[in-house]
């Protein structure tokens, strides 16, 4: 009997071309991520759902008595409750670095977007006013290899995006838990102040929910660029707002926020010197064929009765605590 998944998004012709060999022992029912009808009619069936971004809450989880694996398409877990799941038996896995080619390098474009105020720029030539250009353009606009790049968080996103920030030129330093004993490691609030951009690669947790709070902004320089590609949690988006307003920060660049979809009414949307994306930085083909790999490699483990890989809360066998 094929293993019946739960694909919580809709598949493009290359996803499907990618996972149709599998077909003979792998049963994919997909569902857009907004259609929740579909979600709580396809659940009671469902042995194994790959998730993506909307919420799997604890009621989503007790719907489905035959779930035996949640596996994330990303590294973020935060938007699955892995304490229901670890009540109900369920595995709950992810895919570290899967992403973190493509998160790297949407996370330099928002930089580059940002220190060189593209939306600005592509506004005001859309216009017919593009040239000449402000005379405050050359006095603010940088080249990446000019600055010292501080990464607040030091995982696979960071090492790629510190790899190509070195080869354009930049500095870079980094923080994470603890002192590495590297010479690019400074404590936080050293980091923030020496740091002409700031990247954010940090899960979501208790202890980095506002992080990037006002004080922490504050010990920016007034001419720095905050860049997040992590989890819109992370930031303090009232004072963000603010230090943009006020001058205290020159620019961000932001494919996260708080909530998400992000309102149209966000005063972040408002300001002239924010770029956005709408948390797709992750979302290319190849990410997408990375993901699906490490999805059907999992699910093919857990049919054949072994080990699950990158489990993270303690079920590597996928079994279930309750029939």
């Amino acid at each position: 009997m094929a293993l019946r998944v739960l694909a919580h998004f809709l598949p493009g012709e290359k996803v499907l071309d990618i996972v149709a060999p599998e077909a003979d022992w792998l049963d994919i029912h997909w569902c857009h991520e907004d259609d929740d009808a579909a979600l709580h009619r396809e659940l009671p069936d469902a042995e194994v759902i790959w998730h993506v971004l909307r919420p799997l809450s604890g009621e989503d989880l007790r719907r489905a008595p035959l779930l035996r694996l949640v596996h994330k398409l990303g590294a973020g877990v935060n938007t699955i409750d892995v304490e229901t799941a670890d009540e109900l038996g369920i595995a709950v896995a992810n895919m570290p670095g899967a992403n973190a080619p493509s998160v790297a390098e949407g996370a330099v474009l928002l930089m580059l977007a940002a220190l060189r105020r593209l939306p600005a720029l592509d506004r005001l030539t859309r216009q017919g006013l593009g040239w000449p250009t402000d005379p405050s353009l050359v006095e603010t606009v940088r080249d990446i290899g000019s600055c010292t790049v501080g990464l607040v968080g030091y995982g696979n996103i960071a090492k790629r995006v510190e790899r190509i920030v070195v080869a354009m030129g930049g500095t870079v330093l980094h923080t994470s838990t603890a002192d590495d004993s590297t010479a690019t490691w400074r404590p936080l609030p050293d980091l923030l102040a020496a740091s002409d951009v700031i990247s954010l690669h940090l899960p979501l947790t208790a202890a980095t929910d506002k992080l990037i709070n006002r004080a922490a902004l504050d010990t920016m320089k007034p001419h720095a660029v905050l860049v997040n590609t992590s989890r819109g949690g992370v930031v303090d988006e009232p004072a963000l707002v603010d230090a943009l307003r006020d001058g205290r920060l020159a620019a961000a660049g932001l494919d996260v926020f708080t909530e998400e979809p992000v309102d149209p009414g966000s005063p972040l949307l408002a300001l002239d010197n924010v770029v956005v994306t709408p948390h797709v930085t992750w979302c290319t083909v190849d990410t997408m064929r990375r993901y699906l790999i490490n999805a059907v490699d999992n699910c093919r483990r857990l049919y054949d009765g072994r080990d699950l890989v990158n489990v993270v809360n303690g079920r590597p066998d996928g079994s279930r605590v309750h029939q």
